[in-house]
């Protein structure tokens, strides 16, 4: 029976190729040809898998969020580094993803959150996306809060604005990835806003 049949393909790698769909052309210009072409799987395969689109899409996303986005934060709090050389290694690394070859440029969720105010993302998707929007400026703020280095350094009277001022930077820098601008330039532009942050 249909139900019985052994999966034919490996689910990890379905989503990856999905990512990369969703990476490249958004939620809303990613039709369901496109996936199911760069997953290589029929649309019934698909939705016995994954769902509709929009639950494939939140699959894909906090595989996104699990698969490329830990490493970078556990830069953040490496022992024995100092807060300069932790910030600047965190945000290299997600400029470095930004401006890789090896897949779409730019930043998979900057993306997709752009299109939020399209008002027409489902609401799973939407929500998933807000989500991910609050997380690293939550993040940036606590450690900024609560980091001794940064404390010693007066940088938690302003926690809120120094996080926003990486969260900001960072999402420019996935824009300016995805035209074309090189690691090199936007690595100046991040030693640039951390020591405006009052980390020379």
């Amino acid at each position: 029976m249909a139900s019985g049949r052994k999966r034919e393909f490996d689910s990890d790698a379905a989503l990856d190729a999905a990512m990369h769909v969703f990476w490249q052309k958004g939620y809303i210009g990613a039709s369901l040809m496109d996936l199911t072409d760069g997953m290589g799987i029929s649309k019934p395969s698909m939705y016995r898998a994954f769902g509709n689109k929009e639950s494939l899409f939140v699959k894909t996303t906090q595989r996104y969020i699990e698969t490329k986005m830990k490493a970078h934060v556990e830069l953040l709090f490496e022992a024995g580094v100092p807060l300069k050389q932790r910030l600047k290694n965190h945000m290299m690394s997600i400029v470095d993803m930004q401006c890789s070859s090896e897949q779409v440029k730019g930043c998979y969720l900057v993306l997709c959150q752009s299109e939020i105010i399209s008002g027409v993302i489902p609401k799973e998707a939407e929500q998933i996306l807000v989500e991910a929007e609050a997380m690293p400026m939550q993040l940036y703020t606590d450690l900024f809060e609560h980091d001794p280095e940064a404390i010693e350094l007066g940088l938690n009277h302003n926690a809120h604005t120094n996080g926003l001022s990486l969260y900001t930077m960072l999402k420019g820098t996935a824009s300016m990835a995805r035209s074309g601008i090189s690691k090199e330039e936007l690595a100046r532009s991040i030693d640039t806003i951390i020591n405006g942050i009052g980390l020379h």
